[in-house]
């Protein structure tokens, strides 16, 4: 019976929206991206540098704060895509996660336990001791590849290598569809955007060089790269590097539709700073989810999960993200990023 309303809810939001005449039934599906803002466990692990974590910092009731912020990006997670889909989402990609023990804590807790998520987590050497991830309903998606791969950026004074985060490829199957997924957490702005934009135009680079990889092989194959890239959708490193566009009709085979730009030209944001909103955590597509032909899985919609209770309500960061950590203590927030998504559907004829 939930399927069927699944189903249903979809078709009458597409039948109102791009016309069609026919009753059809469509399975609807939600990949999501989330920035869970420094999500470390509460042990201060003496073979890597976890002193960057928020949690160092408190000293009393330090395993009563993390249990407290797993549970809220669990309900997090769990609520986005539901007014679509009457589910959680299919497939996750996150960032600012410490280790693979927060993860398995997070697919563990109450709210998404029940939806039996998988979990994809590689090391990274990054500086601050963060990584990202992928979670997925094994229900739902069957990994087929999983690799990391490293951005190896230099310090042109010294030559000393900058060590950032790795750039996660996950293919497999979606509902027996196969499809790429590459998750990113491209180099902060720290020292300024100007004097850092070297590195995530080389980041973009490396994104571009594997989705290449992949067309090379099959140019009809659907990709997905999404994550916090610390570029907006007008940046260089997606507007000249990955050359996303953010219209449909622009898009050639082997091209990349960015959804997220025609938010950020509204003004809408993930992240907020100095009172001004950026779009920093995006998620983009190839060419063929935007094909017309719904035999298998297209682009439905996009949207920015920001819902009222992760918005600041007070202070002066009033209308900015809720986040879990600010001036030292923890706030019982959320992050300091909204989570962003897109739907997928595909007509069912049996």
């Amino acid at each position: 019976m939930r399927k069927l309303n699944i189903l249903v809810f979809v078709f009458i939001i597409l039948k109102n929206t791009t016309g069609f005449s026919q009753n059809k039934k469509f399975r609807a599906h939600t990949i999501a991206f989330y920035n869970l803002e420094n999500l470390f466990d509460p042990e201060d692990d003496p073979h890597k540098y976890d002193e960057n974590s928020p949690l160092m910092a408190i000293k009393k009731d330090r395993l009563k704060i993390y249990k407290k912020k797993v549970q809220n990006m669990a309900r997090v997670i769990a609520d986005i895509g539901q007014e679509l889909t009457n589910n959680t989402p299919a497939i996750v990609g996150v960032a600012e996660i410490e280790n693979s023990t927060v993860l398995e804590a997070l697919v563990n807790d109450a709210s998404l336990v029940n939806k039996n998520y998988g979990m994809v987590h590689f090391d990274s050497p990054d500086q601050r001791g963060i990584d990202v991830g992928l979670l997925y309903q094994k229900r739902l998606f069957i990994p087929t590849h999983k690799s990391r791969h490293a951005l190896k950026i230099y310090n042109s004074t010294t030559q000393k290598r900058i060590y950032t985060r790795d750039q996660l490829l996950v293919s497999g199957k979606l509902d027996g569809e196969l499809i790429h997924i590459l998750v990113n957490h491209w180099p902060s702005r720290r020292g300024g955007e100007a004097s850092s934009k070297w590195k995530r135009e080389a980041a973009a680079k490396l994104n571009k060089r594997l989705i290449d990889s992949i067309q090379s092989k099959n140019p009809y194959a659907k990709i997905i790269t999404m994550g916090d890239l610390n570029d907006n959708p007008t940046n260089s490193s997606i507007k000249k590097i990955l050359e996303a566009k953010g219209k449909k009709k622009n898009i050639g085979l082997k091209g990349i539709y960015n959804p997220m730009e025609a938010f950020y030209k509204k003004g809408l944001g993930s992240n907020a700073y100095a009172d001004s909103w950026s779009l920093f955590d995006q998620i983009m597509i190839t060419q063929p989810f935007l094909d017309k032909d719904y035999s298998s899985f297209r682009f439905y919609k996009a949207g920015i999960f920001n819902k009222n209770y992760l918005v600041n309500k007070k202070g002066r960061f009033k209308g900015y993200p809720l986040r879990s950590f600010a001036e030292g203590g923890f706030t019982n927030g959320y992050s300091d990023h909204f989570p962003v998504y897109i739907c997928l559907i595909r007509e069912v004829t049996d």
